[in-house]
C-alpha cells in the first residue's frame, strides 16, 4: 500500500478512510512517500500513525516539506509508531524483498551509491522497492532497482482539461501520476492525498495505491 503526502495535521476522515483500507486489503507493506504532515504536527498525527501496521512493516522517506518546514518531532513519532524511516540506506525485510529510501531530491541529498551498496545485484528472484519522494530521481536509479515509489506532483492538484497540471513543482521532471517504466524499472506516482499551498484539487483525485508485484513487475 502506497501513501503520500498526506500533508496531515490532525487525524481526520482521510485517516479513516486509509485505516479502512489496511483493514480490508491487509496489504504486505505500507510505504509512505514523505510530506507526511504540515510544519509541526508530527505529534498530533501520532496517533494515527501509530496504528498503521503491516507484516513486511512500514517505512517512510521525507518529503520536501520535511526539510523545509521540519518537525522536531518528526523522528519521535516514527519511532513511536514502529515506523522505519530510511534516509539513503535500506533494509532486507525478507530474503526476497529490500526496501530501500532516498533522500528528497528538491529538500534534501539523495545518494544512490550509499543507499545501494548493501543491496545484492543481479540476485535471481530478489525484489528491490524504491521509496523517494521527488519522482525525477527515478532516473538515476533506474535499471537499479524493480520498482520505484514516488508522489510529490500531487498528480498536478489542479488541472485543465485536455491541457493538464497547470504547474508542476521542481523535481517531477516528465513525470505526473501513475506507472511508468525505464531500463527495466517500474515507478508508481502518487497523486496523493492531501494538498498544498492551496487547498483544491481539481481534475486531480487524491489516490491511495495498492500495488501487486507478480515477478517482480506490477
Amino acid at each position: 500500500m502506497h501513501l503520500s503526502d498526506l500533508h496531515g495535521t490532525s487525524p481526520g476522515h482521510v485517516e479513516e478512510r486509509v485505516m479502512q483500507l489496511v483493514e480490508s486489503e491487509r496489504p504486505d507493506l505500507i510505504v509512505l512517500t514523505g510530506d507526511t504532515c504540515d510544519q509541526g504536527t508530527f505529534a498530533a498525527y501520532a496517533p494515527f500513525l501509530a496504528r498503521l501496521h503491516a507484516p513486511l512493516g512500514v517505512f517512510a522517506v521525507q518529503g520536501n516539506w520535511e526539510h523545509w518546514r521540519p518537525a522536531v518531532d518528526e523522528i519521535e513519532a516514527y519511532r513511536a509508531a514502529n515506523i522505519t524511516l530510511l534516509v539513503n540506506e535500506a533494509r532486507k525485510v525478507r530474503d526476497d524483498v529490500w526496501v530501500i529510501g532516498f533522500d528528497d531530491l528538491t529538500g534534501g541529498s539523495p545518494d544512490a551509491e550509499r543507499a545501494l551498496r548493501d543491496v545484492p545485484r543481479d540476485a535471481n528472484g530478489v525484489r528491490t522497492i524504491a521509496l523517494m519522494h521527488s519522482p525525477q530521481f527515478f532516473d538515476a536509479i533506474a535499471g537499479r532497482v524493480t520498482i520505484a515509489f514516488a508522489g510529490h506532483t500531487h498528480g498536478g492538484q489542479v488541472c485543465a482539461p485536455v491541457v493538464g497540471p497547470l504547474w508542476l513543482p521542481p523535481g517531477c521532471g516528465r513525470y505526473v501520476a501513475g506507472p511508468y517504466e525505464a531500463r527495466g524499472s517500474w515507478m508508481y506516482v502518487s497523486r496523493g492525498l492531501g494538498t498544498s499551498i492551496l487547498p483544491v484539487r481539481f481534475l486531480a483525485r487524491p489516490e491511495i495505491a495498492i500495488v501487486t508485484l507478480d515477478d517482480g513487475t506490477p
